[in-house]
């Protein structure tokens, strides 16, 4: 694989990554959207990172389902990737064993907030569960953890989406995930999930508290492992030429 294209909903967590690999900002095809792309050469590898932009009307940044799922489109448009990596923070249950910083795999990625009775077909489609076919090769070359990340357009928390969550066993609970999944799955394209955790859910600090309290550190241990994933990608690559 040397094409990687990264989708990272916000810019703050994006930004040490940018840094890090000397990424330069190109011009996305659409000039009406808000995502940005920045691109360059990382070990052989061809990398473009994508992040969702700053919501115009609001000068905050875009984050959520709709964006993400535009900014995927658009990414893999633009720049047909080999592999998707959606690097990103979340949310996790401390009484399930996670901790702030905490890195996880995503093994499975689905909803929790896309509730439609209306039968068995709407119900799975409302869910919308994808496997990740390589999250646990890498996951174990990573010494990471697998988790089922969980998507939705809150960052607070009803009872019944607790409900929901508490019934996976690792939960990683974010904005994003299921949404590039669902677009990289119609275009047939790899995707890994790499999430940090920022904020624990059963805490009684609030999750906005947390998230901005421990965005830094989660987005510093986030960084390093996906620079160790893309080591692995890297020597990969050099093997198969």
């Amino acid at each position: 694989m040397q094409r990687i294209t990264m989708i990272v909903a916000m810019k703050q967590e994006a930004a040490p990554i940018i840094k890090h690999l000397n990424l330069s900002e190109v011009k996305m095809q659409d000039p009406v959207l808000t995502c940005q792309a920045f691109q360059g050469n990382y070990k052989g590898l061809d990398i473009s990172l994508v992040v969702n932009g700053t919501d115009r009307e609001y000068n905050v940044e875009s984050v959520g389902t709709q964006p993400a799922t535009i900014t995927t489109l658009e990414a893999i448009r633009q720049f047909t990737p080999d592999l998707l990596i959606n690097a990103g923070t979340c949310g996790a249950f401390k009484d399930k064993g996670s901790a702030i910083g905490d890195v996880y795999m995503g093994e499975k990625i689905r909803y929790f907030d896309r509730r439609i009775p209306l039968g068995e077909d709407y119900f799975a489609y409302g869910d919308g569960s994808y496997e990740s076919a390589l999250a646990l090769d890498y996951a174990n070359r990573l010494g990471l953890k697998g988790a089922v990340v969980c998507t939705g357009n809150s960052l607070d928390m009803s009872p019944t989406d607790e409900a929901i969550l508490r019934e996976e066993p690792l939960v990683a609970k974010e904005m994003e995930a299921a949404a590039i999944a669902a677009v990289a799955k119609m275009y047939k394209t790899p995707l890994l999930a790499v999430k940090s955790v920022t904020d624990l859910v059963d805490e009684e600090c609030t999750t906005a508290e947390q998230f901005l309290a421990n965005l830094a550190k989660a987005s510093e241990l986030l960084q390093q492992h996906v620079f160790k994933l893309l080591d692995v990608l890297s020597s990969e690559a050099k093997l198969a030429c």
